[in-house]
């Protein structure tokens, strides 16, 4: 299946009520990961008075979440509600809140943490990830031309281009689309290219989707 997921750790804050909310997201591929993400800022934040957190891993189909102290139901929920909303999975979000000494108050508290991992979510680059082939392409340069025109109607994405004595390109095509593209290539090149699949993988398509 596909998923959405993010490229790399980010973090935002804000400030309700003289409480400062630090929003951080990172990816992570199991629950092991995660754990060791929620205590790397758990230790950058010792004098914190909440560390709240929540993940999503595709690994054992794993979601967990803790309130760290806050009210129950007004902290790890929220933040949680908030990875599945946006459908995004293999991630964690820790919300550190310095306390400033007045009461949110339990929809206060619901709205903050909400706030906070938005603001992570929106600071990170999510990526679509689907299930792809990588297949390698090589024809002679009178065929480059041709090729490289029909690519980008399947959506694919090129990850190398070697011009040698032939012309090799390696690229990603989603899986629903190698058969169509594999018959397309041949017929405008009327069979004189070579098609390697290399593989099934998941891909980013964020850029092309």
């Amino acid at each position: 299946m596909n998923y959405l997921t993010i490229s790399a750790p980010a973090e935002a804050s804000f400030v309700e009520k003289k409480s400062e909310f630090i929003g951080y997201i990172a990816p992570v591929k199991n629950g092991d990961e995660a754990v060791e993400f929620i205590n790397s800022i758990k230790s950058m934040h010792r004098k914190a008075k909440h560390n709240v957190y929540a993940y999503i891993v595709r690994q054992d189909n794993i979601s967990r979440y803790s309130d760290d102290g806050e009210p129950q139901g007004t902290a790890g929920v929220p933040v949680l509600d908030v990875l599945r909303k946006r459908g995004l999975t293999d991630v964690c979000v820790v919300v550190t809140r310095y306390f400033g000494g007045i009461l949110l108050g339990g929809g206060g508290l619901v709205r903050a943490y909400s706030h906070a991992a938005s603001l992570a979510c929106d600071a990170a680059q999510v990526m679509d990830m689907r299930l792809c082939h990588r297949i390698r392409i090589s024809a002679d340069y009178g065929m480059y031309g041709k090729i490289s025109y029909i690519l980008p109607g399947f959506s694919t994405l090129t990850e190398s281009s070697d011009f040698g004595s032939e012309v090799v390109l390696k690229i990603l095509v989603l899986s629903e689309k190698i058969d169509a593209l594999r018959k397309e290539l041949t017929e405008v090149t009327n069979g004189a290219v070579s098609i390697t699949d290399l593989g099934e993988l998941y891909g980013d398509f964020s850029s092309v989707i």
